[in-house]
């Protein structure tokens, strides 16, 4: 039989583990680049996007004619994607180091 008191207890050391992955996302901080760094964003470990980076080289190479917009466009998508590669495996690393090893399925 389950003890009641046990159980509470457990529920509020989940609430507290929850509360400390979501404080550690949210001050963990990566970056992901395309192009040879034309492209940067900065995105935080809860998958938020912080700050994009366009280099104005990457601006001034759409003059022209025929702009190649979708270039552009190609290399935001590619750095968005790569810093959010790079969240997944902040997310990963805290959640963890907080669990202290514990093999938890979906969450390791």
């Amino acid at each position: 039989m389950i003890n009641p008191l046990k159980f509470a207890e457990m529920l509020s050391k989940a609430n507290e583990v929850q509360e400390e992955v979501q404080r550690k996302l949210g001050e963990t901080i990566v970056e992901g680049s395309s192009g040879g760094g034309a492209v940067t964003a900065t995105m935080n470990g809860k998958k938020q996007l912080l700050k994009l980076k366009i280099d104005p080289s990457a601006v001034v190479s759409l003059g022209g004619s025929q702009p190649d917009v979708e270039m552009l466009e190609d290399l935001v998508v590619a750095a968005v994607n790569e810093a959010g590669r790079k969240a997944d495996e902040a997310i990963k690393s805290n959640v963890q180091g907080i669990l202290g090893g514990l093999n938890i399925p979906g969450l390791t």
